[in-house]
């Protein structure tokens, strides 16, 4: 009974003293990222989080505030991080995940070290150069029947400028198949010379499934470091069966001559805002082909054309506000544009507009690099 007393007596100032020391200031006073470590495959990416501590030294409280700090990566071309707190691993090596915010007594920021090794999804890593990675694009490539070539594009990423480059003329090309999955390397042709460029691989015989062959990518650096990527190509044998309804003709059973063939145009470099590539129809009018967020906001990073076999075709990449152009990749021929090659450097300017042109002969993908 008496402690009960000396509680009631408890003087209300004390009481109200007791209750603001429990209570916290709703400034920011640190931020942490966690993990502080942390590796991935290229390809991959990884989730960071940041806690924000608020409160003074007696009384802290911590909540989670991912999605309301800045967040940066010290070498993009390592690793990119978005909005949100995601990693995505883009070439071997090490880089600084940064997360900023600010603070109750001004501008405050916490770090974590993420590594970059190794290779997931035919994307491979560097030994030590200054090569980072290799990507083959695309990823795999199946063929509808027998005699039908295409493209594959070999993209590394280096840590010096440029640091997205077209390697598809200098790297090695192997098949595990070459007696039914031929693809050549290049001999020194000039950009542009048809199947003498690298990676145009064939299907002179059939598959028993999707994959019929692994393709592989091999570039060595000034430094001797090495990078490799793999890719996939198969022709799934299908067998015609006319009594079906409606009749099924089948695929890769007997050789064919191709009438029409695909153009693949892929965005290589690291630009993803406003860019912007087209192409006309067999006939001349335009936009058969649209890729990239320049029009509209609404072209995608990948886009497909068909065309007759043996089509010239003219592709553009306009002037872009803020857009630096870097290259097109080395089997389409730069140009002028109504198609006349280029002879002498500058073969493209970074401010645009640029030109290249192709004869469609296989299925084909092209590339062009955007910074």
């Amino acid at each position: 009974m008496s402690n009960c007393r000396r509680f009631v007596a408890f003087p209300p100032i004390c009481m109200l003293l007791l209750l603001a020391g429990c209570s916290n200031p709703a400034g920011l006073d640190s931020v942490n990222v966690t993990p502080v470590t942390q590796s991935a495959a290229v390809g991959q990416t990884t989730q960071f989080t940041a806690i924000g501590t608020y409160g003074n030294a007696s009384h802290p409280s911590t909540q989670t505030i991912t999605n309301s700090v800045t967040w940066a990566s010290g070498n993009p071309s390592v690793a990119t991080v978005s909005a949100s707190g995601v990693a995505t691993a883009v070439g071997a090596g090490s880089t600084i995940i940064t997360a900023s915010a600010t603070g109750y007594a001004g501008s405050i920021s916490s770090t974590a070290n993420l590594t970059v090794t190794g290779s997931v999804g035919g994307v491979g890593g560097g030994s030590g150069g200054s090569i980072l990675s290799l990507t083959i694009i695309p990823s795999g490539i199946d063929f509808g029947g027998l005699g039908e070539s295409g493209q594959f594009l070999a993209i590394g990423t280096f840590s010096t400028p440029p640091t997205v480059r077209d390697l598809t003329n200098s790297v090695t090309w192997i098949t595990s198949e070459p007696n039914v999955f031929p693809i050549t390397n290049n001999n020194s042709a000039p950009p542009g010379g048809g199947t003498e460029n690298g990676g145009v691989v064939s299907a002179a015989g059939a598959s028993s499934g999707d994959i019929g062959a692994v393709i592989t990518a091999e570039a060595t650096d000034s430094s001797g470091s090495i990078a490799t990527a793999t890719a996939t190509v198969g022709c799934p044998y299908i067998a015609p069966d006319p009594t079906a309804k409606p009749p099924v003709p089948g695929s890769c059973y007997t050789l064919q001559t191709p009438l029409l063939v695909t153009l693949t145009f892929y965005n290589e470099g690291l630009n993803t805002t406003n860019w912007e590539v087209t192409a006309p129809s067999a006939t001349g009018s335009p936009d058969a082909l649209h890729c990239g967020p320049g029009y509209d906001g609404a072209g995608g990073s990948v886009c497909t054309a068909t065309y007759p076999v043996n089509t010239k075709l003219i592709l553009t990449a306009p002037a872009e506000t803020g857009v630096a152009f870097g290259a097109w990749s080395s089997n389409c021929t730069p140009s002028n544009a109504i198609g006349v090659p280029l002879t002498a450097p500058p073969y493209w300017t970074a401010a645009g507009p640029n030109y290249c042109t192709i004869t469609l002969t296989y299925d084909e993908t092209v590339g062009a690099i955007f910074n």
